[in-house]
C-alpha cells in the first residue's frame, strides 16, 4: 500500500511539473500560431522522443525527461527567408511571443490561487496567537494586531513575516508598524527576536488562515498570493547573488519533487486526498511563478535575454546578427544546462546520503 501510494505522489509529481512547462511551451505556441509564425515541433520534456505525432505542419512529441519543453519556430535561431520565419515577422510581435510563456506561466498560476483561497481561505497580516514569554509579547504585540510594516516593507501575507526572519541576522531590532482595533489606530513597535538553537531567530507569533467574505476578497488575495511567491522567489536569488543562500541549497526537479512526494505523504496521513489536491496546487502555484521569474531574467538562453535583443532591435531599428545571438544563447544554454547538472547531482546525493 505504502509503494502505490508512493507511485501515486510521484505520478502527480510529475504531472505538475509537466503541467507547468505545458502551459509555458503552449503561451509561446498560440502566440506563434495567432502571428502566423511556422511551428516545427511542440515538444514537452527534454531528450529522446517517447511520443511523436505530426498534425498540418507541426510535429507534437513528448519526450524522456520531464525537466523543459520547448516551441521549435522556424527561423528562430537561424536566418531564413520564409516570410513566415520568426526572424522575419513585426519586432513587436516577436516581443508577444517571447513574453506569451511567462505570461501564461502566471495565469495558470492565479487560477490556482483561485483554486486554493476557495478551499483553504485567505492568509492575511493578522496575528492569532503571541506565545507566553516571547519577544513578541515583550513588546506589547497582541493576538488581533495586524502586521502593516515590517522593517519599511509591506505585509499583506503572514507568511511573509516567516520569510523575513529566515534571513534576519539578529543585529537590529525589527520595527513594525501595527494596527489594532481598526484602520483608525496604528502604532509602531520594536521587537528584539530571540535566537534558537538551530541560530535563527524567532519572534513568537502565529498567524492563520479565515474564510474569504466573497468573489473579491477571492480575487485580491489570489493576487496577493502570486505576489507572496514573486517576492520570495526574487529574495532568494538576491541572497543567492549576495552570498546569503549557497548553491548547494539549491533545489532542482529531482529535489522539488522529492519534497513534493514527502509533503503529500504527510498530507495522506493526515488529512486524505483532499489535503493532496490541495498541496498539488500549491506546488503548482510555486512553480508556475518561479518559471515564469526564472525565465524573464535577462540572461541568455532564457525568455528574458531574448527579449533584450528585441528590445534593443525594437529602439534602435537595427537588427542584432543572428549568429552573434545564436552564439550568446547557446553559451547560455550550456551554462545553464551544466548548472542543472550540478543541482540534480546535489539532489541525488541528498537523497542518498540525508
Amino acid at each position: 500500500m505504502a509503494i502505490l501510494s508512493s507511485i501515486i505522489n510521484w505520478i502527480v509529481v510529475i504531472l505538475v511539473f509537466g503541467l507547468c512547462i505545458f502551459i509555458h511551451e503552449f503561451g509561446h505556441f498560440i502566440a506563434a500560431k495567432k502571428s502566423g509564425v511556422f511551428v516545427n515541433e511542440f515538444a514537452i520534456g527534454m531528450g529522446p522522443c517517447l511520443f511523436k505525432r505530426t498534425k498540418g505542419e507541426t510535429q507534437y512529441s513528448l519526450r524522456l525527461l520531464p525537466i523543459g519543453g520547448y516551441c521549435a519556430m522556424l527561423g528562430e535561431d537561424e536566418e531564413s527567408d520564409d516570410e513566415r520565419a520568426f526572424c522575419n515577422i513585426n519586432v513587436w510581435k516577436r516581443i508577444i511571443i517571447v513574453v506569451a510563456g511567462v505570461c501564461f506561466n502566471f495565469l495558470l498560476a492565479f487560477v490556482m490561487s483561485i483554486v486554493l483561497i476557495s478551499l483553504c481561505g485567505i492568509n492575511d497580516n493578522q496575528i492569532n496567537q503571541v506565545a507566553t514569554g516571547s519577544a513578541a509579547e515583550a513588546a506589547g504585540l497582541q493576538a488581533g494586531d495586524k502586521v502593516v510594516r515590517m522593517d519599511g516593507e509591506k505585509i499583506y501575507n503572514f507568511r511573509e513575516i516567516s520569510v523575513a526572519m529566515q534571513f534576519y541576522d539578529g543585529e537590529e531590532p525589527i520595527r513594525m508598524l501595527i494596527q489594532r482595533g481598526g484602520d483608525e489606530l496604528l502604532m509602531n513597535i520594536e521587537v528584539q527576536p530571540k535566537q534558537l538553537d538551530s541560530g535563527l531567530y524567532q519572534l513568537g507569533i502565529g498567524g492563520g488562515y479565515r474564510k474569504a467574505t466573497g468573489p473579491i476578497d477571492v480575487i485580491k488575495y489570489s493576487v496577493l498570493e502570486m505576489r507572496y511567491w514573486m517576492k520570495t522567489t526574487l529574495i532568494s536569488l538576491k541572497e543567492l547573488v549576495t552570498g546569503g543562500v549557497s548553491i548547494k541549497q539549491l533545489s532542482g526537479p529531482v529535489g522539488i519533487g522529492t519534497a513534493m512526494n514527502d509533503v503529500m505523504e504527510q498530507a495522506q496521513e493526515s488529512g486524505g486526498m483532499l489535503d493532496v489536491f490541495v498541496n498539488a496546487v500549491n506546488f503548482t502555484i510555486l512553480l508556475c511563478v518561479n518559471l515564469g521569474v526564472m525565465n524573464i531574467l535577462p540572461l541568455p538562453a532564457l525568455d528574458g535575454g531574448r527579449l533584450v535583443f528585441l528590445l534593443v532591435e525594437a529602439l534602435t531599428k537595427k537588427k542584432v546578427p543572428s549568429n552573434i545571438e545564436a552564439v550568446i544563447h547557446n553559451v547560455g544554454l550550456v551554462l545553464l544546462l551544466c548548472l542543472m547538472a550540478v543541482v540534480m547531482y546535489q539532489d541525488i546525493i541528498k537523497i542518498i546520503k540525508p
